[in-house]
């Protein structure tokens, strides 16, 4: 794609977040887009977020875990970027209406305390860096209509990011093995998804490994204080107005999401 083609794909998104309406694919429409063209585009609509005002906060792993591929129909992992607008605080409504098809999943974030850079990161590295863990929610979102995503499409729209809940009780790493940490998702009281952080990757870190190595050759670094989400330790769940989602992250505690009427 052209310099040209990539800013039009990047209007074409965020008039899809002002509009609130979904467009068709981006495939469909620039059919010989590649992964590098959609981090193009990723890249031109987080430029336009800061010069905005907005400030990154961190980034996040996308379909990480096999049950997310199968859903979403892809074959690697992808990242995005976490903007400050996108974390909201627990048990505060958060307005629904902001997104336009929301899905909700259950990980752990990682918050560092030491820079990491790669390529060359390993998980020795990454274990250094991690300053603490929490539990947390991350709401997915498309503006690709009906999620008919290819992985051009959801890399362009940012990994299809949309918000983050953070739980509020740090716990050191070396506290819980992620690996074989369970997870609950409960929707409106009623358990609807169960997993393991194992399903990520084979391990959490193992995301947070392979984000460094992956952006650190884009002259991207992950920063102290920020936030790394993993990836999803199970399917993602729709959500609607009104609901409420909880999930317990063994070793890590619990954090809950409110959404608006």
């Amino acid at each position: 794609m052209d310099a040209t083609s990539v800013r039009e794909a990047a209007d074409r998104l965020r008039q899809a977040y002002r509009g609130g309406t979904p467009i068709p694919p981006l495939i469909e429409t620039y059919p010989d887009a590649d992964v590098t063209d959609a981090y193009r585009i990723q890249q031109e609509q987080v430029r336009r977020w800061t010069a905005d005002g907005d400030v990154v906060k961190g980034h996040k792993v996308g379909l990480a875990s096999a049950a997310m591929q199968r859903q979403m129909g892809v074959d690697q992992p992808d990242y995005g970027h976490l903007l400050a607008g996108m974390f909201h605080l627990e048990h505060a409504p958060i307005p629904i209406g902001a997104f336009l098809q929301p899905r909700i999943e259950p990980e752990v974030a990682f918050v560092l305390g030491r820079r990491l850079s790669g390529p060359g990161v390993t998980v020795a590295d990454a274990v250094r860096a991690v300053e603490f863990v929490l539990p947390a929610l991350e709401i997915v979102d498309s503006r690709i209509r009906d999620w008919r995503i290819s992985i051009v499409d959801t890399i362009a729209d940012n990994a299809s990011s949309g918000g983050v809940v953070l739980g509020s009780r740090p716990v050191p790493l070396g506290a819980v093995d992620l690996r074989l940490a369970g997870c609950t998702l409960h929707r409106g009281g009623e358990l609807v998804a169960t997993g393991a952080g194992g399903a990520v990757l084979g391990s959490p870190l193992n995301a947070l490994v392979w984000l460094a190595n992956t952006v650190g050759p884009l002259g991207i670094d992950l920063e102290p204080g920020h936030v790394v989400l993993p990836g999803s330790m199970t399917r993602a769940i729709p959500v609607r107005p009104g609901d409420t989602v909880v999930t317990a992250v063994a070793g890590l505690g619990s954090v809950t999401a409110v959404f608006d009427r």
